[in-house]
Parts: C-alpha cells; sequence; structure tokens
C-alpha cells in the first residue's frame, strides 16, 4: 500500500513547505536516494533501515514504514506571547534548524518529531524569557538562543533529533512599552549630552585658572626681576657715588698737600660761604645768623683753624703707630704755611 508522510499545517507554511518523500512500494529491487533512510518492518516489527543505493526487499514480507529525510531542516516557529521577569509581556518568533541523526528513534520515538521539537521550542523560549528582564531580551538575545538549544537537545536525545541552531526573529513589544523605552532612550542621549557639556565647561574653567595661574607666575617672575635689576642699579649707583667721592676726597687730599693748598682751602670755602649765604630766607622766613655774619674773612679763618687742628689730632695718631710714617703723613695732612 501507499503512505504518505503527515506534515502539521501548524508550523509548515507555503512559502517554505520541504519536500518529503511518499512511502514507495515493495518492488523487490529498491533504489534509496541520497540523505534518505527507509525504515523497513518485516511481518510488522522493525528489520532493518534502508541505506542510500541498490536495496532487495521480500515481497509481502517486508514492507517500508517510514521515510526519514537527513537533510538539514529549516522549521518556522509560530509566533507567540511571553512575559519577561519584570512582567512586560513580548510577542516572540524564531527560526529553528535541526537535523535527524538517528532514524529508528525517529520513527519509533515520537508520533511527529518535528512538531515535538517545535513545540518544545515554544515552551523552552517562554521559559527561557521569564528568566530575563527586558533589558537584557534585547542584551542577551545570543545567549539566549544558545540556552534554547541547549534545552531543546537535552529532550530530543531520545527523539533521535539534533537541534543544531535557533535564532529570534523578531521581538515585538506592546505600544506603551516602546514609548517608554524610546523615552528612556532621549533621556539617556540628554543625560550623556548633558555630561559632556558639563566636562566640557570643567575643561574650559581648568584651562582658564591654569592660565590665570600662569600668568600670576610670570607677573611674579617679572616683578621679582625687576626688584633684583632695580637694587642692583641702586647698590651700583651707591658704590660709583662713593666710589666719586673717595675720589674727590684723595684730589682734594693731593691738593691740599701741594704748595699753596691752604690758599685754595681758603678760597673754596669763601665761596661756599657766599653760596650759602646767598640762599638764606629762600625755604623758610626763620633765620639765625652769627653776629659777625658779614665778616667773610674771619668765617674763612674759623674755618680753616678748625681743619687745622683736626690736622694735628690725625698726625699724634698716626705717631703712636710709627714716627717716620706719621712724620710723613703729618707733612702730606698739614702743609706749609704761606
Amino acid at each position: 500500500c501507499l503512505r504518505t508522510v503527515k506534515i502539521p499545517a501548524l508550523w509548515v507554511t507555503q512559502a517554505q513547505q520541504r519536500w518529503a518523500s511518499s512511502l514507495p512500494m515493495n518492488t523487490v529491487v529498491l533504489f534509496v536516494p541520497q540523505q534518505e533512510s527507509w525504515v523497513v518492518e518485516r511481518m510488522g516489527r522493525f528489520h532493518r533501515i534502508l541505506e542510500p543505493g541498490l536495496n532487495f526487499l521480500i515481497p509481502i514480507l517486508d514492507k517500508i514504514r517510514y521515510v526519514q529525510s537527513l537533510k538539514e531542516i529549516v522549521i518556522d516557529v509560530p509566533e507567540q506571547s511571553a512575559v519577561s521577569l519584570d512582567n512586560v509581556t513580548l510577542q516572540i518568533d524564531g527560526v529553528l534548524y535541526l537535523r535527524i541523526l538517528d532514524p529508528f528513534k525517529a520513527s519509533y520515538g515520537v508520533e511527529d518529531p518535528e512538531y515535538a521539537v517545535t513545540q518544545l521550542a515554544q515552551t523552552t523560549m517562554r521559559s527561557e524569557l521569564g528568566k530575563l528582564t527586558l533589558d537584557k531580551v534585547f542584551r542577551e538575545r545570543e545567549t539566549l538562543n544558545t540556552n534554547i538549544v541547549h534545552s531543546i537537545n537535552q529532550a530530543s536525545d531520545d527523539w533521535g533529533i539534533r537541534c543544531l541552531r535557533y535564532e529570534i526573529k523578531d521581538i515585538h513589544v506592546p505600544p506603551r512599552v516602546k514609548e517608554s523605552m524610546q523615552m528612556q532612550v532621549e533621556a539617556e542621549r540628554k543625560k550623556r549630552a548633558t555630561v559632556l557639556e558639563s566636562e566640557g565647561h570643567k575643561e574650559a574653567a581648568i584651562n582658564v585658572a591654569e592660565g590665570r595661574k600662569q600668568a600670576q607666575i610670570l607677573a611674579s617672575e617679572g616683578q621679582k626681576t625687576e626688584q633684583i635689576n632695580k637694587a642692583a642699579g641702586e647698590a651700583n649707583a651707591v658704590l660709583a657715588k662713593a666710589e666719586a667721592k673717595a675720589k674727590a676726597i684723595r684730589l682734594l687730599s693731593d691738593a691740599l698737600a701741594e704748595q699753596n693748598g691752604n690758599a685754595a682751602a681758603s678760597l673754596s670755602v669763601a665761596e661756599q660761604y657766599v653760596s650759602a649765604f646767598s640762599n638764606l630766607a629762600k625755604e623758610s622766613n626763620t633765620i639765625l645768623l652769627p653776629s659777625n655774619s658779614g665778616d667773610i674773612s674771619g668765617m674763612v679763618t674759623q674755618a680753616m683753624t678748625i681743619y687745622g687742628s683736626l690736622a694735628k689730632q690725625s698726625s699724634k695718631k698716626l705717631e703712636s703707630v710709627s714716627p717716620e710714617w706719621a712724620m710723613e703723613k703729618s707733612e702730606e695732612l698739614v702743609p706749609p704755611a704761606q
């Protein structure tokens, strides 16, 4: 008799309906196609599995009971609802890739192995989704696929079927949840923009403060250098004045030691006296004058007398050190009278 393989309409669509062999008749000489296994029963009991190629059967006693395809089978898992860990209802569908490894178990272990695997994939998907929150469902999609394949293979070993892959096609969320997710995404983007803007202001403030710090450091270094240069200039000026004054004193001393030195000194004192007398009453109205302020010669004589007494005191100090050297110095300090 001729028997066809039943294909459930629940998971097979016209767009992806796979080819399935019909049950062939026992013609004694049979040719089995590649990637197919024919299960033969003899008098109602399993006898053997025909391999691809030439095979011989006994008429009437042997009967081809099942035809199993060993190719990889693609099954579209229908869309179904599932509840995530945070109580969000999702509509999710997928694609299942499987292959029959043991034709005997696939024929006698379950009535319709492909339909059984499809139902197992749906229940496993709902179970795995219930362990994850909505955010993790989108982030851990690959992990979810791996867990579903592992769970299906654990249950389908007795059916002679191996699940190769499971891929989630679409995940649909309720409109309100979708709106809230969109708002969350926009809020996250605004947050990142605000953080980036604040970091920019922070960097700008740091740069401005660093610039001011460097400016103050450079200004203080400039002031320090200016003060050092100013102090060095003033010190050099003081030294120059002191050297000039010392040189002037040496020249004056040499001049006094020469011939007619007292006359020159008297002339200089007289000139200074006249100059000082001419400047009286220019800075103040109160003036104290000696009784003989008009006697210029007397004032000059008094000044020269003071100078002579100072010279003698210096010569006495020099004599206590070295008589000969003191004599020379006294001769230099006290010029001969004219």
